[in-house]
């Protein structure tokens, strides 16, 4: 989930996946301000399209599943979605948004229970519980719900111009928790001046660089 994500669909044109347009209408009837940006959807859409049939993706923080909606719009039928957000009234309007598919499914829950849900070959994790990002939060162990040679990403970081990287004058530890984990290959895409992301390959044999 996005700050202004939502706001940044009026300026886009009518090109877009018709579940995505689904999602982004309900939260602006809802004033829920923080659909994911078009430009991380799109990278989402890449990665759920590029999975074989069989394949099982789960999202923390649906929203009203924009970014869902990306990956579900992109991915081959055969391919299993599953999606933890914690607000009743949002999970109930997912729900809504993709009942008439059964391949996808919205809980109402959170992180805590991707571990029974898995493992998983594409976690998307919003800055929610798991992502490490808040203070105190604890961050998902990808060795518990990513299959081997799985892919993981976190969204909504302040593009890097440092090594290490900061944020608000210290080392952002959220980030660096990620990019100097020994069980992941990761790297920053920057999808747009002010916007990027992590992406994580879980290998389970790769310790460092």
């Amino acid at each position: 989930m996005s700050l202004g994500g939502t706001a940044a669909y009026g300026f886009i044109g009518d090109d877009l996946p018709e579940l995505v347009r689904r999602a982004v209408a309900e939260a602006t009837r809802v004033d829920f301000e923080f659909c994911v940006r078009p430009e991380i959807g799109r990278l989402l859409a890449t990665c759920a399209g590029a999975l074989p049939v069989g394949s099982l993706v789960a999202e923390t923080g649906t929203g009203t599943g924009a970014g869902l909606a990306w990956m579900v719009s992109a991915a081959d039928p055969g391919v299993r979605f599953i999606s933890f957000e914690l607000d009743t009234e949002r999970a109930a309007i997912a729900q809504n948004v993709f009942g008439h598919l059964s391949n996808v499914d919205v809980v109402c829950g959170d992180a805590s229970e991707l571990s029974d849900r898995g493992p998983f070959d594409l976690l998307v994790l919003d800055g929610g519980p798991g992502s490490g990002k808040a203070a105190g939060s604890v961050a998902v162990d990808p060795v518990e719900v990513l299959r081997p040679g799985g892919t993981m990403t976190i969204d909504d970081f302040t593009p890097a111009t440092s090594w290490p990287p900061m944020h608000e004058g210290r080392e952002d530890g959220s980030r660096m928790h990620w990019m100097s984990h020994p069980n992941l290959k990761s790297t920053e895409v920057r999808v747009a001046p002010d916007l990027a992301v992590l992406v994580c390959r879980y290998l389970p044999h790769h310790v460092g660089w």
